[in-house]
């Protein structure tokens, strides 16, 4: 397997290293020929799990998958940083333990990917396609593209921690396609008006055996309400959730909180299902935070 580099300051993870010490004279001819037969048989290895390693092309797809793969876990073992990652390659496991701390973090972050049945197992085609690199590439996105990913699953956990401690039918379906701070403030509205119990899909119904209260209209009443249901939340959860809230997710549900004060008198007023749809979708076209969408198959 050859891994160099044509710029040493592009390029996958496991290049940049080598090509790193190199340059100080840290990595000696032996060294490098260790990470090479490591990372040889990585490949084949990979190759024989999920390719046919009898045809060339896929061999060195296989051998791409791996620089890829190694270099995730390394950056990630070292911290990015190049001297630690050396020290660690040249350890007799280190190219192992760099390829299995990068396959870790691709399973981890492929959990709710939904791309179709993955050559991979339980790693996520499209994600594995675009950490893969030749090891002569002038740049490589692997890195970038996980941290998408992550950040893609952290939101994906906390919109299950929250179904999970909020709603009624507490199972996620990542299919459903649910925006994080939609769920948050949908549990948030019903909590407001129905008290501390559970989401049901029922709040366009019950809305008219309530009275809404005035002191539900204000800000300060919504932020805390938000607040302790915040609280009943994991620390990491919170971190994320918080971090995704817009700038006027409260004002957002004030805004809903009086569009459910309308909808409350013209459903009491007998109004046919029709009118009522009508009336949710003219003003839906401004946005309802938290106001429920309830999907029918």
């Amino acid at each position: 397997m050859q891994i160099v580099l044509r710029d040493p300051n592009q390029g996958p993870f496991l290049s940049k290293v080598i090509a790193y010490g190199q340059a100080e004279q840290l990595l000696t001819a032996e060294q490098l020929s260790q990470v090479k037969a490591k990372a040889m048989l990585m490949s084949l290895k990979l190759a024989d799990k999920f390719y046919n390693k009898y045809k060339m092309h896929l061999l060195e797809q296989a051998a791409f998958d791996v620089i890829g793969v190694v270099s995730l876990g390394l950056m990630s073992l070292a911290d990015r940083d190049e001297a630690c990652a050396l020290r660690l390659l040249q350890q007799g496991d280190g190219v192992v333990k760099s390829f299995q701390k990068g396959w870790s973090m691709l399973t981890t972050v492929s959990q709710f990917k939904q791309n179709g049945k993955s050559i991979y197992g339980d790693v996520d085609k499209l994600l594995m396609e675009q950490v893969s690199c030749p090891p002569d590439c002038d740049e490589w996105g692997g890195w970038q593209s996980y941290q998408d990913a992550l950040a893609d699953h952290q939101r994906q956990t906390a919109i299950a921690v929250l179904r999970q401690q909020f709603y009624h039918a507490g199972s996620y379906d990542p299919l459903e396609c649910l925006n994080l701070e939609g769920v948050l403030a949908e549990a948030v509205l019903y909590r407001i008006c129905f008290g501390d119990i559970k989401v049901r899909e029922d709040l366009k119904r019950r809305i008219g055996q309530i009275e809404l209260d005035d002191t539900w209209f204000n800000e300060d009443y919504i932020q805390a309400q938000t607040q302790r249901a915040l609280a009943q939340l994991p620390a990491d959860s919170i971190a994320i959730i918080q971090a995704d809230m817009g700038k006027h997710f409260y004002a957002g549900i004030l805004r809903t909180l009086n569009f459910a004060q309308r909808y409350r008198k013209l459903l009491l007023s007998d109004a046919s299902p029709e009118k009522l749809e009508r009336f949710e979708y003219k003003e839906g076209l401004n946005g309802l935070l938290g106001w429920p969408v309830y999907l029918q198959f």
